[in-house]
């Protein structure tokens, strides 16, 4: 779970903004069922935090601020390409330092992995254990204007001689510590705990674009029964039209694997599935089809299909191609892997833009409904949204909704509805709506411009 995720000079970020999923104590009593402890502390962290604001505000470059993080965290960078990140452009200069510090739970601990970087280097880096009120230090790195890493690991120290080596050579000035371990080591020389970490940037945070599918959607549901009668049954309860889901995994040939694919793409997946742990390289052709590799121990190709049964007339039920379904209920139905992996284990997923496609209604739907039936895991999903529906104090706690909104400077600001006074029945949508809590379009020179339009006919 994210506890905390703090980020400064980056796109529309720029002095330090923080979005704080910690529970407040204020707000004891509400929705209790939202919250859960956070190991070593007796504070709590929301299960969901719910982002609004107009467009342009920053809600989408929140999540994009996240999406830095964790390819800093986990991927490796060619030498000579520098950092990749993204400065507030109206104010500073390129040597400017933009700072990331997210703080999460992994393995029933607190970690606090940050860093500060320019154009050409991380300058700074840390990965702790927050316990309590004190910090433990696994590593901590710096980096000089020549470019020479100093890493200090004293939590690491001892682990492994792979591991001490890797912390006296430090690694690019451009890659941090941690994916430098991550694409230099194999899980064994770094050992259980940097694994742990590892494992929940590369598996624990998952990030779901505006416009990505889930692809290995097909994968997911052929190999998981259980998955394809939830997501049929959530499907029908949705009143999409859809009866059920049907999922084919079909054996095919070498040639015919090469025959739906360019040559240089079958070269690369070939390539994949010897070099993946799990052995297995998937490939997405269209919407509801993929192909699916298996070393074991020599490769399997496999055509997994997706279709969507209707019922028709005489209750008979007639496949349909995934992609005759309206957009809405294709991202729905993306969403289904995620809402099980929610159910069913300790994960984080970040949604941009959740209202895309979507009816009102159904983003409501499935918001209660992860409430309702994920009460009992220690899972956490985070939305941004247009959607004014959500706005209702029966559904979420008033420290779970925040709002992002542009000030004077054109910078993006981050605040929660607990910090307004408001009574518990009040109508938040309404009051939203109307600029009470700000972070709404401003239509005023709009109106003046049709009304200027009017008065010139």
């Amino acid at each position: 779970m994210i506890i905390s995720f703090s980020v400064s000079n980056f796109r529309s970020f720029s002095s330090e903004e923080t979005l704080s999923l910690i529970a407040s104590k204020r707000l004891s009593g509400k929705h209790e069922e939202h919250t859960v402890p956070i190991p070593d502390s007796d504070q709590s962290a929301l299960r969901v935090g719910v982002v609004y604001g107009a467009n342009g505000a920053g809600k989408s470059n929140l999540f994009k601020a996240l999406w830095y993080v964790r390819s800093v965290a986990k991927n490796r960078r060619e030498k000579g390409s520098g950092t990749g990140r993204e400065a507030f452009r109206l104010h500073g200069g390129p040597g400017e330092l933009s700072t990331f510090d997210l703080q999460f739970i992994a393995a029933q601990k607190v970690y606090r992995f940050g860093f500060k970087a320019d154009d050409e280097r991380i300058a700074e880096e840390w990965l702790t254990q927050v316990i309590g009120k004190r910090e433990r230090v696994l590593y901590e790195r710096v980096t000089d204007k020549e470019g020479r890493v100093t890493v200090e690991a004293p939590g690491l120290r001892g682990l492994n001689e792979k591991l001490d080596a890797l912390t006296t050579v430090g690694g690019p000035q451009n890659q941090s510590f941690l994916a430098t371990v991550n694409v230099t080591l194999q899980a064994s020389d770094y050992g259980p705990e940097l694994g742990e970490i590892i494992k929940w940037f590369r598996k624990g945070l998952s990030l779901i674009a505006p416009s990505s599918s889930f692809l290995r959607l097909g994968h997911f549901l052929a190999s998981n029964q259980e998955c394809v009668e939830f997501t049929s049954s959530f499907l029908r309860a949705a009143s999409t039209g859809i009866d059920h889901i049907e999922v084919s995994k079909k054996e095919i040939t070498e040639d015919e694997f090469r025959s739906l694919l360019p040559k240089d793409l079958v070269a690369e997946v070939l390539k994949d599935v010897q070099e993946e742990d799990d052995g297995k390289a998937l490939i997405k052709l269209d919407v509801g089809n993929e192909l699916l590799v298996e070393r074991s121990p020599e490769n399997h190709y496999f055509k997994i299909s997706i279709r969507s049964a209707h019922a028709g007339d005489d209750g008979k039920c007639v496949p349909f191609d995934i992609d005759d379904e309206s957009d809405g209920t294709k991202r729905l139905l993306n969403f289904m892997p995620a809402l099980d992996s929610l159910r069913s284990s300790e994960c984080v997923f970040v949604i941009d833009e959740i209202d895309r496609s979507m009816h009102p209604n159904l983003v409501w739907e499935l918001l209660s409904f992860f409430l309702g039936s994920c009460s009992q895991c220690k899972s956490q999903l985070i939305l941004t949204t247009h959607e004014s529906n959500l706005l209702d104090l029966s559904l979420l706690r008033r420290d779970e909704i925040w709002f992002a909104e542009k000030d004077p400077s054109s910078a993006t600001r981050l605040y929660s509805l607990s910090d307004y006074k408001v009574r518990n029945d009040l109508e938040i949508r309404k009051h939203y709506l109307q600029g009470r809590f700000g972070a709404v379009p401003f239509l005023g020179d709009l109106n003046r411009l049709i009304e200027s339009e009017g008065e010139a006919r």
